[in-house]
């Protein structure tokens, strides 16, 4: 269980602008970090960004916004905006002694800039997407376990997976083929059900298969993680196949 912990990994930054436009600054992060988490696949539904009230903003914070997750334990902080005005730049110059005033060279103005402080949780990050992805569902009357990672974010882009040992070879080529634009699997071991699921486990967004045909037409099946729709592609289009549906 990763929400809270004693240590954890964070991400933050700090970007500085003028004064006036901070504001704008303030408002323009807050919207990125809700389309970065919606662009590595975070459900909309589970995503929310809530205004800090007067009575929970610190001291030196113009504004503060959270974006949250809903976890299955309720809503929860994901990743924090902060207006933080020029305190932190203040802070340094009074106890340094150390002018922190920034001159802009094409107006001539000095002043000393804003902050917006963008910090996101990586542990819960990571929680909220592994939240979001798995999934559990009936097929024939089979339970189908699936991790529906974003293909941004799956370890394993393309699993090759000859239909027999037989195959190996001409599996081999298809795979040093992808290989090298994708990070691939090769599985050989079990039934290609049991290897599909696997790979439905794990989160491999695409299957591909080779199997008796192919020596004959060249064509290999493309098999898809969430749809487990299946399309025949010839083997010299199968890389543009593969990128087209990724998409990433």
């Amino acid at each position: 269980f990763i929400f809270r912990t004693r240590e954890f990994e964070q991400m933050e930054m700090e970007y500085f602008c003028h004064p006036d436009e901070s504001l704008k600054h303030y408002d323009a992060w807050r919207d990125f970090c809700m389309q970065w988490l919606a662009g590595i696949g975070l459900k909309a539904e589970n995503l929310r960004m809530r205004e800090h009230t007067p009575k929970e903003l610190s001291h030196y914070s113009k504004a503060t916004s959270d974006v949250e997750y809903k976890f299955p334990f309720g809503w929860g902080e994901l990743w924090g905006v902060a207006h933080r005005g020029d305190f932190d730049l203040t802070q340094h110059q009074e106890h340094s002694g150390v002018s922190q005033q920034y001159l802009d060279q094409i107006s001539n103005e000095k002043f000393i800039p804003h902050v917006v402080e963008p910090a996101l949780g990586v542990d819960r990050l990571l929680l909220a997407v592994l939240c979001d992805a798995y999934d559990v569902e009936q097929v024939n009357g089979e339970e189908r376990v699936v991790l529906r990672l974003h293909p941004r974010l799956a370890p394993i882009k393309v699993a090759v997976l000859p239909l027999s040992k037989k195959l190996n070879d001409k599996a081999h080529e298809v795979y040093k083929q992808i290989q090298q634009h994708f990070v691939c699997d090769f599985d050989t071991t079990q039934s290609i059900g049991k290897r599909y699921r696997r790979q439905d486990e794990i989160g491999t967004p695409l299957c591909v298969t080779i199997d008796f045909e192919t020596l004959e037409d060249g064509a290999v099946t493309i098999r898809e993680r969430d749809s487990m729709v299946q399309t025949r592609v010839a083997i010299d289009q199968l890389s543009g196949a593969i990128f087209s549906k990724l998409a990433v």
